[in-house]
């Protein structure tokens, strides 16, 4: 299979919706459009099972439910991209401090969780199928490091947590016995937790063929760290490699008059004060530019060539009102404090005007 330059676009409908525009060199065109005319092949899509409270207020950040998530892969598969479709299993963000168990499934049992993952994942990729919106590549769960499905499925119980992926990838198998399948961590630059992790699933996992790795520099370790690990695992477990999240900051200039919040409603950027003095490389554009420059050599010495391609987080979710990290709605169902604002925008791949970025020229000339 080709090398994947891919990017997650999992709020460019909601972005767009609100008034958000791309450019490039002046001209405004279709974002995607954009972004392939620099080299990007795939687009990775982010699925929430329910994204809306009970009376159906979203949740925001993209509201990526089903129809959503349909309408953006068709539009990436009309341009020839692969996609990649990230299960989350959850209503709204699952990550390492968080797994929620849908609403529609509260109250299951452990065999009742296996279920539903089977048959919910087996549904959506039929449903897909059927509206010509089929993905070509398919991750069961999104950074599960410490499992899916709290509590029934948290580490440190394996065991529990195994059943419970397992469960997703036989559903993707009843639709399809040839799609490339991708278990995904966190905390790419630790080889430790890679090692521990994926031994343990080798035990009793079902067949995959993708380890995606996330790696922000500012929290993952260094280069050399995630490179390490790479390398490492390239060759302990014999599977693809693909860097399923990664990104950079190109600006540590606030938009604060891009979102319209008042202060207190607004999430403010992941990378601020001491966050930076971790990054190898300057938050300016030629220091994202260089940055993606490295990864993409760290990528290319992966030994026997099982590195298979990367997806850049959230390419183009620039600042426009009433895009964020989540609704009103959304921080009371996850009982968190807000706000919600956007948090990310200085890192995308485009400036805070929707312009494209050097970083893409990056991408368009970099050859595996």
């Amino acid at each position: 299979m080709k090398f994947l330059k891919g990017v997650d676009i999992s709020t460019l409908k909601e972005v767009e919706d609100l008034g958000g525009k791309f450019y490039d060199e002046g001209v405004e065109k279709d974002a995607l459009t954009i972004l392939q005319s620099y080299g990007v092949n795939a687009v990775r899509l982010r699925l929430w099972n329910d994204p809306y409270t009970e009376d159906k207020s979203p949740y925001g950040a993209g509201t990526n439910d089903l129809p959503t998530t349909i309408e953006l892969t068709k539009r990436a598969l009309e341009k020839g991209m692969e996609v990649l479709l990230d299960f989350h299993y959850s209503d709204f963000w699952a990550d390492p401090g968080k797994q929620r168990v849908p609403k529609a499934w509260r109250g299951m049992n452990l065999e009742q969780l296996e279920e539903a993952v089977y048959r919910y994942t087996k549904e959506t990729l039929e449903e897909m199928k059927r509206q010509n919106a089929f993905p070509t590549l398919v991750q069961v769960g999104n950074e599960v490091t410490n499992g899916i499905l709290w509590p029934y499925g948290q580490a440190p119980d394996f065991d529990n947590l195994i059943r419970l992926l397992n469960a997703g990838i036989n559903g993707v198998r009843a639709v399809s016995k040839d799609m490339r399948i991708m278990i995904h961590l966190d905390n790419g630059g630790n080889n430790a937790l890679y090692r521990e992790w994926f031994d343990r699933f080798m035990e009793k996992g079902e067949d995959f063929q993708i380890i995606g790795l996330s790696y922000y520099p500012f929290w993952n370790g260094t280069l050399d760290d995630l490179s390490n690990n790479m390398n490492d695992i390239a060759v302990r477990y014999g599977k693809e490699l693909m860097i399923a999240e990664v990104s950079m900051g190109f600006t540590m200039e606030d938009y604060a008059a891009y979102e319209k919040l008042l202060p207190h409603e607004r999430k403010g950027m992941a990378t601020k004060g001491e966050l930076t003095e971790k990054i190898e490389y300057p938050m300016t554009k030629e220091g994202q530019k260089a940055f993606l420059e490295a990864v993409f050599t760290r990528l290319k010495q992966v030994p026997n060539g099982k590195a298979k391609g990367y997806f850049y987080w959230e390419a183009a979710w620039i600042p426009v009102a009433g895009s964020g990290w989540a609704s009103d709605a959304a921080i009371a169902y996850m009982n968190e404090k807000g706000p919600g604002g956007n948090e990310w925008a200085n890192q995308a791949l485009f400036d805070y005007d929707g312009n494209a970025l050097p970083a893409l020229q990056a991408v368009r000339d970099f050859t595996f």
